[in-house]
């Protein structure tokens, strides 16, 4: 999430010049990621405990594919009404339908929810997303982007395993509400937000972005550690023996961890010597957690895999994204916001729904390792890009 470069001067005057980074408005459209965040994670691994095994990989495949979808919209209906109204928007569909989750727990009522849930996950995404590229001065962005990845990783870090402790300990009904909550409550700060700037120039289209090799390249690689990622929130608390299910809160506590601190690392890096270095590497971290994952029976080996797993998906995170940035100009950002957000939660929706069928013929085990396998198939585009790191958009 920076760019492949940076100056370093060496005069203390130039830094003390440098624009604010944390500002006011930064500040406010912390709490709305937040919120969103929260409620996103907290409901994550949650309601396909709730949907029982048999609807797991179902409800988190709606949730995926609804956004997905919305993500295709996203930059349509922000063009005409402005962030402010869409991050709204979204924030209500996101936060409203958890309230009402425990209603049933009937499938068709948990995918409902889910569809609902996704778009307005969608909206918060490409809308905020987009926002804050303009919150951003463009001579901090590569320091900015790392910081706005540390504060959305921490959602995931807290919210994710304890959504599944809180499941356990006082119900359902009280962590559904608790999401609902969340993403309600963040709605108070969007009217403080800028809306958008009316001559940021011509917009690089969806259908066009998806066309441009450039960009299409590091979308792939994420989406294929975006794919494993999604297996692991959500079949994980299915996979591991029930003699050790106080290690799943530990693992999806690690594997958050591990993701933003390599997050972080990943931007300063990247800031130095280019994000392209670090894609490859990042699809071959992430492959190997998730080989090491499938050994279920043993705790240290699930614990460590989805550290390993961890590292690699938090590089590929800021090192696709900075890459993506990087060829495009600043009227294309909302373009590459929404294709990288494409990438991540098309790669977990495929990979909840393909991993159930895939677990069902081999077990789960056997499942972590073939994904392992196959997600080597994206070692074409990483090694393409980093043969040519500074190679345009277009190529």
């Amino acid at each position: 999430m920076t760019t492949p470069c940076r100056t370093i001067s060496p005069a203390a005057p130039d830094a003390a010049t440098r624009p604010p980074l944390v500002t006011r408005a930064l500040m406010l459209r912390f709490v709305s990621m937040l919120g969103s965040s929260v409620s996103f994670f907290l409901l994550l691994s949650v309601v396909p405990r709730y949907a029982t095994a048999s609807g797991a990989g179902l409800a988190t495949g709606s949730l995926m594919l609804s956004t997905v979808l919305g993500e295709l919209a996203a930059p349509r209906l922000v063009a005409r009404y402005g962030y402010r109204v869409a991050l709204t928007a979204g924030l209500v569909l996101l936060g409203a339908p958890a309230l009402v989750l425990t209603a049933s727990d009937g499938m068709a009522w948990i995918v409902a929810v889910c569809l609902v849930r996704g778009l307005g996950f969608a909206l918060t995404l490409v809308a905020g997303g987009a926002l804050t590229a303009t919150l951003i001065p463009a001579e901090r962005r590569g320091e900015g982007l790392a910081l706005v990845g540390v504060v959305s990783g921490v959602p995931s870090l807290i919210a994710l395993p304890l959504g599944v402790w809180l499941a356990g300990n006082v119900g359902y009904g009280p962590v559904a509400v608790a999401a609902g909550v969340a993403a309600l409550a963040a709605v108070v700060s969007v009217p403080g937000l800028p809306d958008r700037e009316p001559d940021a120039g011509k917009p690089v289209g969806v259908v066009s972005g998806l066309r441009t090799g450039g960009l299409v390249r590091p979308a792939v690689v994420f989406a294929t550690t975006a794919l494993a990622a999604g297996i692991v929130v959500t079949f994980l608390p299915l996979a591991v023996p029930s003699a050790y299910a106080s290690v799943v809160a530990v693992a999806l506590f690690v594997q958050p961890a591990a993701s933003t601190a390599a997050r972080w690392m990943a931007g300063r890096y990247g800031d130095r010597h280019g994000a392209a270095r670090l894609v490859l590497p990042a699809l071959l971290l992430s492959a190997t957690g998730m080989l090491i994952t499938a050994l279920t029976g043993s705790p240290v080996a699930v614990v460590a895999g989805v550290a390993v797993f961890g590292i690699g998906f938090g590089v590929a995170q800021n090192a696709t994204l900075s890459l993506m940035y990087a060829r495009v100009p600043a009227s294309g950002y909302s373009t590459v916001t929404a294709l990288w957000n494409l990438a991540y939660d098309g790669g977990m929706g495929v990979g909840a729904v393909g991993f159930g069928a895939l677990a069902a013929w081999t077990g789960y085990p056997g499942a972590f390792a073939v994904t392992a396998v196959l997600m080597l198939a994206a070692l074409a585009p990483a090694i393409r890009d980093r043969r040519t790191p500074d190679a345009k958009a277009g190529r």
